[in-house]
């Protein structure tokens, strides 16, 4: 057994993807899933701001494909929303500051149904809880993790509608984020009833470092398969 690293790759069967949305637009992407036996779980990943460098690649989404179906039978989808680019290539279309994108998650959403992949969850992290807020409680979805969420695009109206949906909606938030502390988010997030925000000592917004992702995919772990977190730290 070796020490999981940053670098780590765990087996996996990985598969280039794209999602076609309902406006025409072709979006680039990978589908990870176990070696062996069918997935426990789906978790449809939404980057970061892609005009500040958020994509496919940013490193909690590629670390969650990169170790998830190994270790806890995930599929994990991963790709770049509208007009981002990345190794694997550039999606079509143009940034629209999070409303063009929704046509974008229901395409991810689609292909997972559409692949009988099972209990998919959304996962997003800063500009990908955003979409994730405003547009998950009109999709067949599990529920939505959020990392890092700043809520600058989500208002109180997008949070109502999860009281609606009823579907989990767990808030990630660092310590020292600079746009939404646990402070300030659990006083927003107080008018879902069922929310849970969980804050994080010493952790930043961009959860920087191996012992930052080890405790978002520990949660991540937790609440897509219960029983399966801690994470083992090798493989």
């Amino acid at each position: 057994m070796e020490e999981i690293r940053s670098s780590t790759v765990l087996p996996a069967i990985r598969e280039d993807i794209v999602l076609h949305t309902a406006d025409s637009e072709v979006l680039v992407g990978e589908l990870s899933v176990p070696e062996t036996g069918q997935p426990t779980t789906t978790l449809i990943m939404l980057h970061p701001l892609p005009t500040h460098g958020g994509f496919m690649d940013s490193h909690l989404i590629r670390k969650a494909a990169n170790r998830l179906p190994a270790l806890i039978g995930a599929a994990v989808l991963r790709f770049n929303t509208r007009g981002t680019t990345s190794p694997r290539g550039t999606s079509s279309g143009q940034f629209s500051d999070g409303v063009g994108e929704s046509a974008d998650l229901v395409a991810a959403v689609k292909f997972c149904l559409d692949r009988g992949l099972p209990t998919p969850w959304l996962v997003g992290w800063s500009f990908g809880t955003e979409l994730a807020i405003k547009y998950g409680p009109d999709q067949d979805i599990k529920g939505a993790i959020l990392l890092s969420p700043p809520l600058h695009r989500a208002t109180n109206a997008d949070l109502l509608r999860w009281n609606e949906f009823g579907r989990p909606l767990i808030a990630l938030v660092p310590e020292l984020d600079e746009y939404l502390d646990p402070v300030a988010a659990a006083a927003r997030f107080a008018i879902v009833l069922h929310a849970e925000v969980v804050g994080y000592d010493q952790e930043k917004h961009l959860w920087v470092g191996e012992k930052a992702t080890k405790r978002v995919l520990d949660k991540i772990a937790q609440v897509t398969v219960p029983g399966s977190s801690p994470l083992p730290t090798s493989f």
